[in-house]
């Protein structure tokens, strides 16, 4: 039987279903193309609930807030003090069966118990589960507990699950201390259990409240600082209200200052703290009190053209706010990215997606959506880990881009620029680089050893060895491609700031095009709804001849070939078939000629029109007996001026995610990036240079 629903529980407070179903979600927008999330009973009907608005933003569910629970807490305990429990299981089970005619899998996440009152003595979870076939995951906190304890929990929770009757698919141990982690693992090694059992690790960092949390919490007013800056974390929460030189001492990394709304002198010395490279920086700053701060600090406050300091203000004083703040408990939110790439990067270490993926039982298709493709690129890049070098790291998006990526697993990074200077401004920026190798050209002892290689791969070019030095010092890009060339980095990504010649001269000069290839190009991954095509050359080439169209045509079709995509090219022309003459139709046709000779196991068509090539119903009426014509995969363009345009006009017109310029036809992998690139733009293309770096 094809399992269409999991039930995800816990019975224990802070447990982290939140966590799991963030994780099994991932997985499962890869297997299906709709998925639903669904809460029989949420906890409040006031507002909506945290944890489906998290899911079902961040994954882009296609489903109604409305279709996504049934009830409220209150709503539950009324009907089961009225012995009206028949109506509840029906109601939940009518609502479920309408789902399952709209969607591929639904993921479940029950309420928990310990939320529930003392009128409910039963595990309204496990009830629910079996009135709808769902199979059961248990979600156990296992924070404090020793390794018997936790052994004793899963035996218990195994036994309560049988023993109501429910499948049992999996069960998370979840917080699990890094001094349990083997001995749990090594105890169950031999077990044949009925059902899957992972142990994710405790992160602390998942527990830590942001400054919009705070501020939300407090009621508190916004005064100074960048918005976007309310993500940072806090992990320590200081009253301070000693005197300057005194409690400098006691300042950490990621602290929360509660200090009176009069405290001028504390507060411009965190404002020195901030800019000093010396001191650790702290997350934010509340004032109490709520009274007006002195004017003159106000207009300094206001005259910093961007802080990364968040200043809120309390009407409560010093000891009523560090009460309200010591009780706040973190959430995990659609804006909390950072803490979701730590979940996918988690549940790609611990969880075998393979075991899951067997007791789903699923059947395979042939659809494709983004995220299918963006988890599976990641899953490919995190199997061999390769090190990508950044050379841009000045710029906020690389440094978010890089934080997402080592916290996902999914390369490794290099930085390029002052180690105590990129630390201080990502910490200000509340962006963690710790995992991060980081390499000053200014300093770099390897300086030499690339003078003297760049000289000799430059010298027939009239170049000297002091131009070469020049060139490895003051320029970041030559080192990083330098770098990648003398193997102390897998590949490079560029380009967020640099234009594209800046990042492929240095690639041409250095790593130089493959021998199979005569020229570098670019390609897009464009990714529909449904599929994922891919666009060429939309960003390197003007007005590629006949055999360099060839060419771009094959090396597409092998990274096509390489990215799980089955090659089927279309070399776009203004006419199809023999319908048009002209200049430029002669040279498609000799493009598609040459292919053709040289790579007779590649399916390809043209000369053929952008709507023959991806329409089926035309293609029956144009070239019926094309097995490309409706179907193609790989789309060609006769030049820039065609591409670029028109990948962008298709992705604007039907909201498909571009991922690209991906380079290709270089000996080893170097890729450009858009200038208007944002963040995840950044990591796709760090994963997928990490795949071409590996060659998996």
């Amino acid at each position: 039987m094809k399992i269409k629903s999991l039930y995800v529980s816990s019975l224990e407070r802070c447990n982290g279903s939140l966590v799991v179903c963030v994780g099994l979600m991932q997985l499962l927008k890869t297997k299906y193309r709709k998925v639903a999330f669904f809460r029989p009973i949420i906890e409040d009907g006031t507002q909506k609930d945290n944890d489906i608005m998290t899911i079902k933003n961040h994954f882009t569910l296609n489903i109604a807030y409305t279709d996504t629970h049934v009830f409220t807490l209150s709503e539950v305990e009324n009907r089961i003090s009225m012995n009206k429990t028949h109506e509840l299981y029906e109601q939940i089970l009518m609502q479920i069966r309408k789902l399952e005619e709209q969607y591929d899998f639904i993921l479940i996440e029950g309420i928990g118990k310990y939320l529930l009152s003392s009128t409910i003595d039963f595990d309204i979870n496990l009830t629910i589960a079996k009135n709808i076939s769902a199979p059961f995951i248990s979600v156990l906190n296992a924070n404090e507990k020793s390794v018997t304890q936790i052994i004793e929990s899963i035996a218990i929770e195994s036994k309560t699950i049988e023993h109501e009757g429910c499948l049992h698919f999996a069960t998370f141990v979840n917080r699990v201390g890094s001094q349990n982690m083997e001995a749990c693992k090594n105890h169950f090694i031999d077990s044949q259990l009925d059902y899957e059992l992972f142990f994710l690790p405790e992160k602390k960092e998942l527990g830590q409240p942001t400054m919009e949390e705070i501020k939300r919490a407090l009621n508190a007013k916004y005064l100074f600082g960048e918005k976007k800056y309310l993500q940072k974390t806090v992990k320590h929460n200081k009253i301070i209200a000693m005197r300057v030189e005194h409690f400098i001492d006691f300042i950490e990394e990621k602290d929360l200052i509660i200090t009176p709304y009069d405290r001028s002198d504390i507060i411009m010395a965190l404002l020195s703290l901030y800019h000093s490279k010396l001191y650790p920086n702290v997350s934010g700053i509340v004032l109490t009190g709520g009274a007006r701060m002195d004017k003159n600090i106000e207009n300094l406050l206001n005259s910093f053209e961007s802080l990364a300091l968040p200043i809120l203000s309390t009407t409560d004083d010093t000891y009523t706010t560090s009460i309200k703040v010591e009780a706040i408990k973190a959430k995990i939110t659609v804006r909390s990215q950072n803490k979701l790439a730590m979940i996918f990067g988690m549940f790609a270490t611990f969880v075998d997606a393979s075991k899951i993926e067997a007791k789903l039982l699923e059947k395979s298709d042939d659809i494709v959506t983004p995220l299918m493709f963006e988890f599976n690129i990641f899953k490919r890049a995190r199997d061999d880990k390769s090190m990508i070098v950044l050379p841009e790291s000045f710029d906020e998006r690389i440094l978010k881009a890089a934080e997402i990526t080592m916290h996902g697993n999914i390369a490794n990074i290099t930085l390029l620029g002052d180690e105590l200077e990129l630390k201080n401004r990502s910490s200000l920026l509340g962006i963690d680089i710790s995992q991060a190798t980081i390499i000053n050209p200014l300093t770099s002892e390897l300086v030499d050893t690339f003078t003297t290689e760049f000289y000799k791969l430059r010298k027939h070019k009239g170049m000297c060895m002091e131009e070469a030095k020049e060139m490895m010092i003051h320029n970041d890009t030559y080192f990083a491609t330098m770098m990648v060339y003398m193997g102390y980095a897998d590949g490079m990504v560029s380009g967020a700031v640099h234009t594209t010649a800046n990042t492929v001269r240095p690639a041409l000069q250095i790593i130089k095009t493959k021998a199979s290839s005569s020229v570098v190009s670019s390609l897009f991954f464009m990714c529909f709804d449904s599929k994922v095509l891919v666009y060429a050359d939309c960003a390197i080439n003007q007005d590629p001849t006949a055999q360099e169209l060839a060419t771009i045509a094959i090396d597409s079709a092998d990274s096509a070939k390489n990215f799980g995509i089955t090659p089927k090219i279309a070399m776009l022309s203004y006419s199809t078939g023999t319908s048009g003459s002209g200049e430029d139709v002669e040279k498609i046709k000799k493009a598609t000629q040459f292919v053709r000779e040289k790579r007779p196991d590649l399916e390809i068509e043209g000369p053929i029109q952008y709507d023959a090539a991806i329409d089926k119903t035309i293609a029956k009426q144009k070239l019926p007996n094309s097995n490309v014509a409706g179907e193609a995969t790989i789309f060609i363009f006769p030049d820039l001026n065609t591409g670029n345009n028109t990948y962008k006009a298709v992705r604007d017109a039907s909201g498909a995610i571009a991922i690209g310029p991906i380079l290709q036809g270089l000996n080893k992998p170097i890729n450009d990036l858009s200038r208007g690139c944002i963040v995840e733009d950044i990591v796709n293309t760090i994963a997928i240079t990490s795949i071409q770096a590996s060659g998996n």
